[in-house]
């Protein structure tokens, strides 16, 4: 490709340049559609059509009849590459009522420390419901859109990006490096015409704007995603090398002047009250908007504040979304199925007649538990009032009694597992005496459907994330015996090579691994597709093997042990090894292993009770030895390595004068440091304020380094 920049280039250089990328385009849509043989990689292919449209921008009386410009998407991309955000995209807490709002301003103040009389400002902005998109450009151009995936890392839309008309692929005068973000959207008019355009080809229609935004958006082919008029919001930014502005509204506001469109409706607020007028005056808005939106976001306006006030786990402190209220309707309970999920819980789940709820068709609705069939007498062949908040699953609010058919008789929950026949109890609290809500299958991994489960969790994308491995193949594998517990995948290649009998076909795409009556026999083919299949499978389980460690833990379906309570257990122990010889000590009894485990701050008796039962039960030990000898997970990240404070724990004691509790632990925790709510011997620093007592006697007597306030921020401040 040649190394002159587009702005460089002269009209007749861009000529020549614009009939040699085509060429060469052509060139390898031939070779990779038709061939079968591709000639440049998918990256490279990349660059040449952002070249392509780069030039045909500047030089739009060049654009050639046979642009590839013209062909977005003759032929799809290919799978989207994974992409790390350099700034994580993380989700936002909810506010769901106006004392929700009050104690959002009551924490900002708590947290930096300010007068009841400081005046906080707030962005307040309508909380679009689409696809979260963050948009790279380096030195002024467009080089890179990603989703939000799992906030960590995305997914690579850069083409399909390129085709939104009110997306700029240039700006000017911008920090070198700028990252906007914001959500890609479909408007409700041009979403019912494309609906009814689908509807009179007799293709299947789509639920919401937000699902056809969301599968236009990802198409493999981009010439799809042009073809729906997708919008782009911006309201935010990622990495950025110098600031937009000081506050968030002024900041918004220039992605404004450099061509995005910002809603309109965005305004700054000044006190709880104006806030909550504003989310009002939205929602009145609400049915007259041209786009869907399911609350109100308030974010703090000045930006130093913003970075004073950080990020808890899964969202960052200085904002929040406000949801509106929940839509409702009517419908007759026709039934209720009982589901068991990975841990045993049975689950009852109100089977309805289909109807219209917020624009979507439901036909399902969650009833919790026993208890809250029993506190709604819900029969089958009542008449139900559904909600449903956001993306929240609807749920059964009330039963229309006066509506009850004659002859209806109260529901009786099982204490029998519906899958496998075990009893199912509900468990008693032993230190409250109080049932648990939740009834249990006692068939542990005897239960079909809790091992099941347990492996679609394993091989879940937040988890182990294999491709090409799926809730049907894991139902097949583990029917025939093939894959019983999370090792047996890694080992699955090796043992069918060495038992020809079982066999099986395309692992990807097979209907059935059973013997058909045409094929009595499952044998291994030499069909070059399932093949291919096969191969790209065992790569996928391959590399699942060095999966990163709060991954795995994650993925062992631990009760009360999600991603949050993986990460922090993870940058505890730092390996897999010593995690398990934790989870064998809590389970003897350990208590000096308990103490230490529920003084990390985020981790409690709960998780510290649920680790122990786990490796109580002989089975889930041996599961775990086995997935030991399976996989390596790479050395936990350390945060702030080089910090002076990396790897210690510490605790804090007594009045801190210069930054509130939340905000002390907030910092040592970016420098790398574990913080830890009790002494012990395994603490390395005690900080302690004015009014310290058993803590700084307790760290004294065991020889534990104490010092100040003043002497912490000496120290962590260089």
């Amino acid at each position: 490709m040649s190394e002159t920049a587009v702005d460089d280039l002269t009209e007749a250089e861009a000529r020549s340049e614009l009939q040699r990328i085509a060429d060469q385009m052509a060139l390898a849509d031939r070779a990779y559609y038709e061939n079968d043989d591709p000639v440049m990689t998918d990256a490279d292919y990349d660059v040449l059509r952002r070249r392509n449209l780069a030039i045909e921008e500047r030089f739009p009386a060049l654009k050639r009849s046979d642009s590839p410009s013209e062909k977005l998407g003759a032929a799809p991309s290919g799978r989207f590459a994974k992409v790390r955000h350099a700034v994580p995209m993380l989700s936002l807490d909810n506010a769901f009522n106006d004392d929700d709002v009050t104690e959002f301003y009551d924490r900002i103040r708590r947290f930096l420390g300010l007068e009841g009389d400081e005046e906080i400002a707030l962005t307040a902005e309508p909380k679009i419901d689409g696809l979260s998109a963050n948009i790279r450009y380096e030195h002024g151009q467009l080089v890179l859109a990603t989703t939000r995936g799992d906030g960590a890392v995305g997914e690579d839309i850069t083409q399909n990006v390129l085709t939104l008309k009110n997306v700029p692929h240039q700006l000017d005068s911008v920090p070198d490096i700028l990252e906007v973000r914001g959500e890609v959207y479909l408007g409700k008019a041009d979403f019912a015409a494309m609906n009814e355009a689908l509807a009179a080809e007799g293709k299947k229609i789509f639920a919401n704007p937000r699902n056809a935004a969301a599968g236009a958006l990802r198409q493999k082919d981009p010439s799809v995603t042009a073809s729906r008029p997708l919008k782009f919001f911006a309201y935010s930014w990622g990495e950025i090398s110098a600031p937009l502005a000081d506050t968030q509204f002024g900041a918004v506001e220039r992605l404004g002047t450099l061509g995005f469109e910002i809603n309109p409706l965005m305004a700054r607020t000044l006190t709880t009250a104006e806030t909550i007028a504003h989310y009002r005056s939205i929602e009145e808005q609400r049915a007259t908007l041209d786009y869907d939106i399911d609350g109100v976001v308030y974010k703090v306006d000045r930006l130093d504040w913003q970075q004073r006030l950080g990020f808890v786990t899964r969202f960052p402190r200085w904002a929040i979304a406000h949801k509106f209220s929940a839509e409702q309707a009517q419908t007759i309970l026709e039934r209720i199925d009982i589901q068991v999920g990975r841990t045993g819980a049975l689950t009852p789940t109100a089977r309805l007649r289909p109807v219209t709820v917020g624009g979507v068709v439901v036909s399902n609705a969650t009833l919790h538990n026993q208890d809250e069939i029993e506190r709604l007498d819900a029969r089958e062949g009542d008449t139900v009032v559904i909600q449903r908040a956001g993306d929240v699953i609807p749920q059964i609010v009330r039963v229309v009694t006066e509506k009850r058919p004659k002859g209806t008789s109260a529901y009786v929950f099982p204490d029998h597992c519906p899958v496998c026949g075990s009893r199912a109890v509900r468990e008693e609290n032993p230190r409250t005496g109080e049932r648990d809500v939740v009834r249990r299958c006692t068939g542990g991994l005897v239960c079909p459907a809790q091992g099941i489960e347990h492996l679609n969790h394993f091989i879940s994308r937040k988890a182990m994330d294999i491709d090409g491995l799926g809730e049907r193949q894991i139902r097949d594998l583990f029917g025939r015996h093939l894959v019983r517990e999370p090792a047996d995948i890694f080992t699955l290649q090796e043992r069918l090579k060495d038992n020809k009998t079982i066999g099986t076909s395309d692992l990807q795409s097979y209907k059935r691994l059973a013997p058909t009556k045409s094929r009595p026999h499952a044998v291994w083919t030499d069909d070059v597709t399932n093949a291919k299949s096969l191969e790209n499978l065992f790569a996928a389980i391959e590399d699942a093997r060095t999966r990163p460690l709060p991954r795995v833990l994650f993925g062992l379906g631990i009760r009360h042990v999600g991603e949050v309570t993986g990460r922090l257990l993870a940058q505890r122990f730092e390996s897999f090894e010593r995690f398990v010889e934790a989870g064998r000590k809590l389970a003897d009894g350990d208590e000096e292993e308990r103490r230490e485990l529920i003084s990390i701050d985020g981790i409690g008796e709960t998780v510290a009770d649920a680790l122990a039962d786990f490796f109580r039960e002989p089975r889930n030990v041996s599961a775990v030895e086995h997935l030991m000898a399976q996989v390596t997970p790479p050395p936990v990240e350390k945060v702030a390595s080089s910090s002076p404070v990396s790897g210690k724990t510490v605790v804090f004691t007594g009045k801190l004068e210069e930054m509130t509790r939340d905000e002390a632990k907030a910092r040592a925790t970016s420098l790398g440091a574990k913080v830890a709510s009790a002494v012990s011997a395994k603490t390395d620093i005690l900080i302690a304020g004015p009014g310290a007592g058993s803590k700084l006697t307790k760290a004294e007597s065991l020889g534990v380094q104490t010092m100040t306030e003043g002497e912490w921020l000496a120290l962590i401040n260089g």
